[in-house]
């Protein structure tokens, strides 16, 4: 066989193999899938490390080992900001803007976060140590209403008292975070991330949705926008709140 035969062959081999790779991704629902487009723009500096997840930022939550139950019992993750300079303080928050679901997001945002105070120092190590004026409450998105997103910023505090009013103290759901944010002129972020997740009796695995996407799509082309922008347009389906006395969580 000559070495132009040899070369050809090798050349088919190789692309056969990445495509029967290619595919076991594709089907492997322990393959952490990354956001698409426009879902990508808020990654930008920031981590978020979950149990056995590791850094989740960006990504999916798969659909295997029963994480996206698992999810809605682990205790706070661990937030690290590696750019976050020394002696400054900053403030985090994470929010869901899909409550109850991201085609009718009437109680975005959903405050799941919100820690102020937070020595750069510790940021970079992924020690959430400060003020916390909602302590942290774990992503729960309701059976049949789609993929969430859960958004985490962290902004610069520049010396400022950050508080929440009591109407805010009041209720998680339908925050205003842009009004928030225009009183104690906060800006863009410093850093950003996001994941997703459904309920896990979603997962095609289970049982076929009744309604909501059952992979997260919004394959859009989108344009460089900031973050402020993307706040004012969280478009993405819902089950009605339950008549439960408990308070509902997303």
């Amino acid at each position: 066989m000559g070495w132009t035969m040899r070369l050809v062959t090798a050349a088919l081999l190789l692309g056969l193999v990445m495509v029967i790779t290619g595919d076991e991704d594709e089907n492997n629902p322990c393959a952490q899938e990354a956001l698409l487009d426009e879902d990508a723009l808020v990654c930008q500096g920031l981590e978020v490390f979950y149990p056995e997840l590791g850094n989740i930022g960006c990504k999916v939550v798969p659909d295997c080992n029963n994480y996206r139950q698992k999810i809605t019992s682990w205790m706070a993750p661990i937030v690290k900001f590696p750019g976050a300079v020394e002696g400054a303080t900053y403030i985090l928050l994470m929010v869901d803007p899909d409550a109850p679901s991201r085609a009718e997001p009437t109680q975005k945002f959903w405050r799941h976060w919100l820690v102020t105070d937070i020595e750069g120092a510790d940021l970079k190590k992924g020690k959430i140590q400060g003020q916390e004026l909602s302590a942290y409450q774990a992503p729960s998105p309701p059976a049949h209403s789609g993929f969430h997103r859960y958004q985490f910023f962290v902004y610069l505090q520049e010396g400022k008292v950050i508080s929440l009013l009591p109407k805010e103290n009041k209720t998680r759901g339908s925050w205003n975070m842009g009004i928030f944010l225009n009183r104690f002129h906060l800006g863009e972020p410093e850093a950003s991330t996001q994941f997703m997740t459904q309920n896990y009796q979603d997962s095609p695995t289970l049982q076929a949705p009744r309604g909501g996407a059952s992979k997260p799509k919004h394959k859009t082309r989108a344009g460089r926008r900031g973050i402020c922008q993307l706040l004012d347009s969280a478009p993405v389906p819902w089950a009605k709140p339950s008549s439960s006395k408990k308070p509902a969580m997303w």
